[in-house]
């Protein structure tokens, strides 16, 4: 009996582990807001159904970025990021669990503008300009608290089942 009360009480802490992830993962996501504009997209134009891919996973990787960070942690990165954007990602994480800091990025608003689609749809280039709360910690105590403006090129491709960001640059203008 005393073991069937520790096997439920432990998958009950499973649960209620798992249920705070996706509360999180969910408060996460819907703290990221995604505006595209694809009129001036070329070559190629933009379908409707490949905007609505572009924003859905740029928004996800976003809030990707913003779990990894605030964490430090890898785990959110692995999917949405390939070739450079992945590695810088990780390198900012690795630097931030030696140095003890972590940044939180909240109220993100993105205004995205397609600038260029190849002929053959596997690549996009598309202008960020991002604004969100940015706060860093050091071991749980708030150091930093800004508004910031960053303009990012996003270079992103067809993945298996979804778009992925490959290059992510922040530029001090377009």
């Amino acid at each position: 009996m005393n073991r069937a009360i520790r096997f439920s009480m432990r998958l009950m802490l499973a649960v209620l582990a798992s249920l705070a992830f996706v509360l999180a993962s969910y408060a996460a996501d819907n703290d990221v807001r995604v505006e595209i504009n694809s009129e001036k997209a070329g070559p190629r134009q933009m379908e409707p159904l490949s905007e609505r891919g572009i924003q859905r996973d740029y928004r996800a990787a976003w809030a990707s970025i913003a779990r990894a960070l605030e964490s430090n942690t890898l785990d959110p990165l692995n999917g949405p990021f390939v070739g450079s954007a992945e590695q810088w990602l990780k390198d900012t994480v690795l630097s931030q669990q030696r140095s003890g800091l972590s940044q939180r990025l909240s109220d993100q608003n993105h205004k995205v503008e397609t600038v260029f689609y190849s002929p053959e749809g596997d690549v996009m280039e598309l202008h960020d300009t991002a604004e969100y709360q940015l706060q860093i910690f050091d071991g749980g105590k708030a150091i930093h608290d800004e508004h910031v403006v960053v303009r990012y090129v996003v270079l992103m491709t067809p993945g298996a089942d979804r778009w992925v960001v490959r290059e992510l640059q922040a530029v001090p203008h377009f």
